[in-house]
């Protein structure tokens, strides 16, 4: 896959996804009126336009997948903006192209800021970003929150140049994992996981919690054999675990994502979205004796380990 100039090939593939409901549902324009002709407008508006750059995102055959783009160049600042086809979730695309176009805006443009909004009432773009590590902004500049007047619930997301926005891998040295997920178009996603297949151990009992009001904080406990998988498939999860590798934090707000805990580690949870869940797989039954509730005798334990 790669970037390219947007070329009058791509309308029809282009209009598709405009008229197609699972991809602009939560967006903010008006996609499903737009014709052919307005599709082939845009792209020859791409060619010369001196403050916004529109790309293509290509497969490797040269099929048109999806369009990013830099809008507002201006002031060292960009807005960023992307849509793909229904039939390349899923698959790599919309990463490649924001990673790509972050790094054009930094190495070749000499920007150094980009940001962009959703609106949180878009489950699945919230996911996205959550999931590649990106943080809510709240330093937007006026003119920028101005062009968004009048739509409620949007979130912000900025990266810096010399950020590192890559996926995370490890969160207190403890394996972030990617579960396995089938999109299905218009039918939503399957997402699964096989024990000492996708995960490190055996599963011996899974469990959930839920039910619970925004800001409540669970967990203020170890365990010293335990090992377990936990991720969240609805709502919002801050996970904040603490070992020798340090203290770190992680949102879990995407499905796919889970945190695989197999050393010792002080674990808590806060809930950042009522009625959130979170699932845990662990590998062994209950067993009272194997944690460690108190907080100086897990130190203790932790710098006997060291």
């Amino acid at each position: 896959m790669y970037l390219r100039r947007l070329e009058l090939k791509d309308a029809p593939l282009m209009l598709a996804w405009m008229h197609d409901k699972s991809v602009t549902e939560k967006l903010q324009a008006d996609f499903a009126s737009k014709t052919l002709e307005d599709a082939e407008s845009f792209i020859k508006s791409s060619w010369d336009n001196k403050t916004d750059l529109h790309l293509a995102i290509a497969s490797d055959t040269d099929e048109y997948m999806g369009t990013v783009s830099l809008k507002h160049i201006e002031d060292g600042t960009a807005e960023f903006a992307i849509t793909v086809r229904a039939e390349s979730m899923g698959k790599g695309y919309s990463w490649f192209g924001m990673e790509s176009i972050i790094e054009k805006a930094f190495n070749e443009l000499g920007l150094d800021c980009v940001y962009w909004c959703v609106s949180r009432d878009n489950p699945r773009a919230v996911r996205f970003y959550d999931k590649h590590n990106f943080h809510e902004a709240l330093d937007i500049p006026k003119k920028v929150l101005d062009r968004y007047e009048g739509l409620p619930n949007l979130k912000w997301y900025s990266v810096l140049k010399g950020d590192d926005f890559t996926a995370r891998d490890t969160v207190a040295g403890c394996k972030v994992v990617h579960i396995k997920t089938i999109p299905t178009v218009g039918a939503g996603e399957l997402s699964f996981f096989e024990a000492t297949h996708d995960i490190p151990f055996e599963i011996k009992r899974i469990y959930y919690i839920s039910k619970v009001p925004e800001g409540v904080r669970r967990g203020f406990h170890a365990h010293k054999e335990l090992k377990q998988l936990l991720f969240c498939p609805y709502g919002r999860i801050q996970l904040i675990l603490e070992n020798k590798n340090g203290r770190e934090e992680i949102e879990l707000s995407d499905p796919s994502i889970g945190v695989v805990i197999d050393q010792l580690t002080w674990r808590e949870m806060l809930w950042l979205q009522k009625d959130s869940v979170l699932c845990v797989a662990a590998s062994d039954f209950y067993e009272v004796e194997d944690y460690i509730r108190d907080y100086d005798e897990f130190r203790n334990t932790m710098e006997d380990e060291i």
